[in-house]
């Protein structure tokens, strides 16, 4: 999908076609979009194909007038029994009068630049345009760990009442999720850092203290995320504990009661056998019997109590 923004009088404006000075949003474009594209601006197709690939990496290429910034942007996919958090590509191209963004999803933080959320957005303040989607982006992973902190907390409550692997798998996600963020917020802050050196981009004053924010943004959602993720690991190690420690309760007290039951299965045993044994032309041998292999399960039981063996 192609979509082409214009600020005319203060007001972003969509047009049908590509002319300079436009902001181009490309959504999972198509080969014939991306060759359309392409071929208008002239510009070299595998720049906005460097954004499709879910495998690349954050960096920054400049080669002939045409600046390609590639960061990781979060996002939330929905399974069936939670949210799963990850990281894709999002390609900024500054080219030209141009400015080009390129992603396989419809991401919130361009969404918000489209309906007018985000104030003093001009698509010809091309700088501070890249700036502004950074900062949003910064901002949006604040978001979204302040979210896993939320359903850690609950499945951590949950997991309180009752042991369940449901649980259990939702917090590894989460967990994978961390490590997700953890790694792309660094090479966030790597590209980032050399934006601030970068001589290609035209920085006004205003838009270093931008840079400078948004590089403080990102730091803080990194160390949320390494925070959180250290409190995610103890919980599981701690739960994992927990569920280890109630199966040895378990197993202790099944061997207990079997200890206890085989006392009484041993004393009915000798009195079964077909051999002449003591109390055996005694009308009251079954009682007798019955009464001395209580009374052995009964002392066995009390020992194993006052051992805590139970």
């Amino acid at each position: 999908m192609i979509q082409i923004y214009k600020t005319i009088q203060d007001r972003l404006q969509s047009l049908e076609e590509m002319e300079e000075g436009v902001w181009i949003n490309l959504v999972n474009p198509t080969e014939i979009e991306v060759e359309a594209v392409s071929d208008r601006l002239k510009l070299d197709p595998s720049y906005i194909k460097a954004a499709l690939d879910e495998e690349e990496r954050a960096r920054i290429e400049i080669d002939n007038g045409c600046i390609l910034i590639l960061v990781d942007v979060p996002i939330v996919e929905k399974t069936e029994n939670s949210q799963l958090f990850s990281t894709i590509p999002l390609g900024i191209i500054l080219y030209s009068d141009n400015i080009i963004t390129v992603c396989t999803k419809e991401l919130s933080i361009l969404r918000d630049f489209i309906i007018g959320h985000v104030k003093s957005f001009f698509t010809f303040k091309k700088t501070r345009f890249i700036l502004q989607i950074l900062y949003k982006n910064a901002t949006c992973y604040l978001q979204y760990l302040k979210q896993i902190d939320r359903m850690s907390n609950r499945i951590e409550r949950e997991l309180h009442k009752s042991m369940k692997n449901k649980e259990l798998i939702q917090l590894l996600e989460l967990e994978k999720s961390l490590v997700y963020f953890s790694t792309s917020l660094r090479s966030n802050e790597i590209v980032m850092e050399k934006m601030l050196r970068l001589e290609a981009i035209k920085k006004y004053p205003e838009d270093e203290d931008l840079l400078e924010d948004v590089i403080i943004e990102n730091k803080q959602a990194i160390e949320m995320a390494n925070i959180y993720s250290n409190i995610l690991s103890g919980t599981m190690d701690a739960f994992a504990s927990v569920i280890s420690n109630n199966l040895n309760i378990v197993m202790k007290i099944l061997t207990s009661i079997t200890i206890v039951m085989a006392i009484p299965t041993m004393v009915a045993s000798f009195f079964g056998m077909n051999v002449m044994v003591p109390l055996a032309k005694n009308p009251y041998a079954f009682s007798i019997i019955i009464g001395i292999s209580a009374l052995l399960a009964f002392i066995s039981a009390y020992f194993m109590a006052k051992k805590k063996m139970f």
